[in-house]
């Protein structure tokens, strides 16, 4: 069975169309036999069924605290909100706005997700009352001095790369698969990424991200899960170190909230991004 057949057929497993859907199995289930798959085949799985345990939300809004520190350990924080909406047989869309402090308040940026075609990203400045369409190439550049890089705030559709598993591994006293993942846009910052999901979960417990030349340049840290509506695992805490500058980011996440009646049109339009603050 080729990668691209097994992935139509998860896919369509997931969809309900010509195979029963796996909503409602267990972990276990969802991830019989995968010990006699190829490597590639397998780290493919492990991300189908972790994208399938973490949708059916509709649509969620959630407010951080962003703390960023330089080298030298000073820290600088910012308040902001996400809104995101899961659309059918297509990417997410997401909305991120900033309300503190003052300068940058109302500062947001819009990504509309897209499973195979590039995604688009559009970041209003209310400075200079202004929307900018972040062009492809921009993508891996920080994103308002932080240590996410635009293309770290967009949906991570499992199209948009290739798997291979590495094999297992204890972080934190958790078993762990680790997948090595490689991105298919040329215009990626990251030559590949290491992802350590959680056996039991399967929820990210850490990423490591390589440059284009292949060394070390950042790793997530995601911790503080808690379960919501009784389904949904979301983490309380991340922390986003880069190995190069010495620099981090820290994002504090509270008060999820899902199925609250966003709109597309409405709410995640390019003419959106001017009312959001």
């Amino acid at each position: 069975m080729t990668a691209h057949l097994f992935r139509a057929g998860l896919l369509a497993c997931l969809l309900g169309v010509g195979a029963p859907s796996t909503h409602g199995l267990g972990v276990s289930d969802r991830l019989d036999g995968l010990d006699s798959l190829p490597p590639d085949q397998a780290g493919l799985l492990i991300f189908t069924a972790a994208d399938e345990k973490a949708s059916g939300y509709v649509d969620m809004q959630v407010e951080l605290e962003m703390v960023l520190r330089n080298s030298r350990g000073a820290a600088t924080r910012r308040a902001l909100r996400i809104a995101q909406l899961e659309i059918p047989n297509d990417g997410d869309k997401l909305l991120v706005v900033f309300d503190t402090p003052k300068p940058i308040r109302g500062t947001a940026l819009l990504s509309h997700g897209h499973k195979v075609l590039p995604d688009d990203q559009w970041l209003y400045l209310p400075a200079v009352k202004r929307v900018k369409k972040i062009a492809s190439s921009n993508k891996s550049g920080p994103f308002l001095s932080s240590e996410f890089a635009y293309e770290d705030l967009i949906a991570q559709e499992v199209e948009k790369y290739s798997y291979r598993l590495v094999g297992g591994a204890t972080l934190d006293g958790a078993a762990c698969f680790v997948v090595e993942r490689k991105p298919v846009d040329a215009h990626s910052g990251y030559s590949r990424q290491l992802v350590w999901l959680d056996e039991a979960e399967l929820r990210v417990q850490q990423i490591e991200y390589f440059d284009r030349r292949d060394d070390k340049l950042k790793t997530l840290t995601v911790s503080d899960y808690r379960l919501h509506a009784e389904r949904f695992w979301k983490a309380g805490r991340m922390q986003m170190v880069n190995h190069q500058t010495g620099k981090s980011t820290a994002l504090h996440w509270r008060n999820y909230r899902f199925a609250t009646g966003l709109h597309e049109e409405r709410d995640f339009s390019t003419n959106s991004l001017r009312r959001a603050r």
